[in-house]
């Protein structure tokens, strides 16, 4: 257990000690004490089970930080538990606040742990369930791109959304397009920044990978749309032998991610709910996002610094 063994006095020293007498019988207890107990703060025991708990939650500690790392643990849980019975001797325990943020907590980890014991270890993914993913998804791996982009962010209502659109698609540079938001008193937002296909959202990948250098795309966002204008790429293909094993611990992810989501529907499908009030919409489904629209060409050698400063002041 996390480089822990325990520790247990063999039978032929007990059978020795047990005939020396009561007192030594109450020896041999008190050194058995010790090895389940790390601390100790005003009488109350912190355990060696504790320790091995939380060292559990460590990812990748080898046996030489083992050591290292259960002793500052221990001065974690002395911390804790100095903290938790002051907490308790001032009665914070019966605060309101505090007893929601506990009850919210254990459900969570009830939860989590159903579900952990539900699904167990999720098995590997076949070879040919690996060669199709990479096969479907050519953005991903034997087409993937770096992406130079820059991305306005409009602050506009829903009626403004489609003159936005038409001027985007009608503007020759994003600098006149930036000019136009400023005159209409939009607030805007330019950024610039360079991502690998991975760290964009596969909803907009494949129109991004199939979108010519300087093409816009505008996509609707929480507060207004987003525009996205593709500055530059560079082809940085990966080969399905490189991309295999982060391809099977996707597979792995999604395939948990399934079996999760069957089981919630099952025990939802099982139960009686019911949303009441002002939470009777809850119980709808909600809508799905917006996908992004290409545009035309736009501003293909445009400098994101002279967007910013064209559209400065809207913030």
């Amino acid at each position: 257990m996390c480089g822990f063994k325990k520790v247990y006095l063999s039978l032929l020293i007990a059978a020795l000690v047990a005939g020396c007498g009561e007192g030594k019988k109450e020896a041999v207890a008190d050194e058995k004490a010790p090895t389940q107990v790390a601390a100790k703060v005003n009488g109350t025991e912190l355990t060696v089970h504790q320790v091995n708990h939380a060292l559990q939650r460590i990812p990748n500690l080898d046996k030489e930080q083992s050591r290292a790392a259960s002793l500052q643990v221990v001065r974690n849980l002395v911390d804790q538990e100095v903290l938790v019975q002051k907490a308790l001797t001032d009665k914070l325990d019966r605060d309101p606040a505090v007893v929601q943020t506990l009850d919210a907590a254990r459900r969570q980890i009830l939860a989590e742990a159903y579900m952990g014991r539900k699904l167990g270890t999720p098995a590997d993914p076949a070879e040919a369930e690996v060669t199709d993913y990479f096969n479907a998804h050519p953005e991903l791996f034997a087409k993937r791109k770096i992406y130079r982009l820059q991305e306005i962010s409009i602050k506009a209502p829903k009626d403004k959304h489609e003159a936005i659109r038409a001027q985007l698609a009608a503007s020759k540079t994003l600098n006149d397009f930036a000019a136009w938001l400023k005159a209409e008193n939009l607030p805007a937002k330019a950024e610039q920044g360079v991502k690998p296909a991975e760290q964009l959202p596969l909803a907009i990948l494949p129109k991004l990978a199939a979108m010519p250098d300087g093409q816009a795309m505008i996509m609707n966002a929480p507060d207004g749309l987003l525009v996205i204008v593709l500055a530059g790429s560079q082809a940085q293909p990966v080969t399905l032998e490189q991309a295999r094993p982060a391809i099977a611990r996707l597979l792995q992810t999604q395939a948990r991610q399934q079996a999760a989501k069957a089981e919630l529907d099952g025990l939802k499908a099982a139960a009686k709910i019911e949303y009441v009030g002002e939470f009777v919409d809850a119980g709808k489904e909600a809508p799905a996002p917006a996908a992004a629209v290409p545009t035309e060409k736009v501003a293909p050698d445009a400098d994101a610094a002279a967007i910013s400063k064209g559209i400065s002041g809207l913030k």
